[in-house]
């Protein structure tokens, strides 16, 4: 009994594992030749708004490798928007998403 409850809980996190890194997956876009998750879609799997994100990066900037982010041009973001249905881009946002 006491294997079938360990084999069950196993298959459980195997199947959540794969379920969150496909989830991850999803999100993966492509632009200046690199893949990038956009900011947005990073809030959505932490499950916080956009916005902290930014603060988190801006506020531990030594955490971090200078070219950890770049902020989109509204050209690459229009084609992101167009091409990516999963990837999290308002058009009402004030700002340019970041990458």
């Amino acid at each position: 009994m006491e294997q079938n409850i360990i084999e069950s809980s196993n298959n459980a996190a195997s199947t959540a594992i794969v379920t969150l890194s496909q989830h991850v997956q999803q999100r993966i876009v492509s632009t200046r030749q690199q893949k990038v998750i956009v900011d947005a879609d990073v809030a959505d799997l932490y499950g916080v708004e956009t916005k902290r994100i930014n603060e988190a990066v801006r506020n531990n900037l030594d955490k971090f490798p200078e070219d950890y982010m770049f902020v989109l041009t509204k050209e690459e973001a229009e084609v992101l928007r167009s091409k990516n249905s999963s990837t999290k881009l308002s058009t009402k946002s004030r700002t340019l998403p970041k990458a």
